[in-house]
């Protein structure tokens, strides 16, 4: 199949050469680009341990910051396979979403041991701080970049819908759905799969008119892919 990738740069990377091992074809085209805040606050001493809600979130940690020694909590398979490649020993994955994540760090630590750091970005889906600190954690919040929306596609990515060569487009989040969607306002994509990353995203992608919203079985890189399959 043809395949549109919408992740921002260092995310699409990887992505696109597994697709292309799979035997897709790939076009690139970012909806967002990630900014990476230089003078944000990283209160990290003291810390029992980093939660991690996004690749950009560990990369962006892992220029700000030579420590590598305390256990990182990533919400998925992704985030947990780029801090380990940032050289973080202690990693573990919830394999899931936001709320998978708070399950497995309520399993996982002790309130009482110290403080969560939460590296983010200035718009994260889901409230993990909120849902931690009911339960007695404390957390702190690093916001460590930005994700700007793009005001147009690529023209490899404008081209290719107008000539109706798509088969489908890769969305990962809700506000990704919805600047996809915006930006190819007046293209028709009645022809075009949207493989949604989770229900939430199917809804945000559902005005778009596709030709079908395909959800992945559980809200990861691997199953989306799978829904490739189907």
């Amino acid at each position: 199949m043809r395949l549109l990738v919408t992740r921002p740069k260092d995310d699409a990377a990887p992505l696109a050469a597994e697709l292309r091992a799979l035997g897709h074809d790939v076009v690139l085209a970012p909806v967002m680009t990630i900014v990476e805040l230089a003078d944000a606050a990283l209160p990290i001493e003291g810390v029992q341990a980093v939660l991690a809600t996004s690749a950009n979130g560990v990369r962006a940690l892992a220029r700000r910051t030579a420590r590598r020694d305390l256990p990182l909590y990533a919400v998925g398979d992704v985030t947990a396979r780029t801090a380990r490649d940032a050289g973080f020993a202690q990693v573990r994955s919830a394999e899931g979403d936001v709320e998978a994540l708070a399950r497995l760090v309520v399993q996982s630590l002790d309130p009482a041991r110290g403080p969560l750091l939460h590296v983010t970005g200035s718009v994260a889906a889901g409230d993990l701080s909120g849902r931690l600190q009911a339960l007695g954690f404390a957390v702190r919040r690093a916001v460590l970049y930005r994700a700007e929306p793009a005001t147009a596609l690529t023209p490899e990515a404008e081209a290719a819908l107008k000539a109706g060569t798509l088969d489908g487009v890769l969305l990962f989040s809700p506000r990704t759905a919805r600047l996809f969607v915006e930006l190819a306002r007046g293209v028709n994509l009645r022809t075009v799969s949207a493989y949604c990353l989770s229900q939430a995203v199917r809804e945000a992608a559902a005005p778009g008119g596709f030709a079908r919203l395909i959800v992945a079985a559980r809200p990861d890189q691997t199953s989306l892919l799978a829904t490739l399959k189907a």
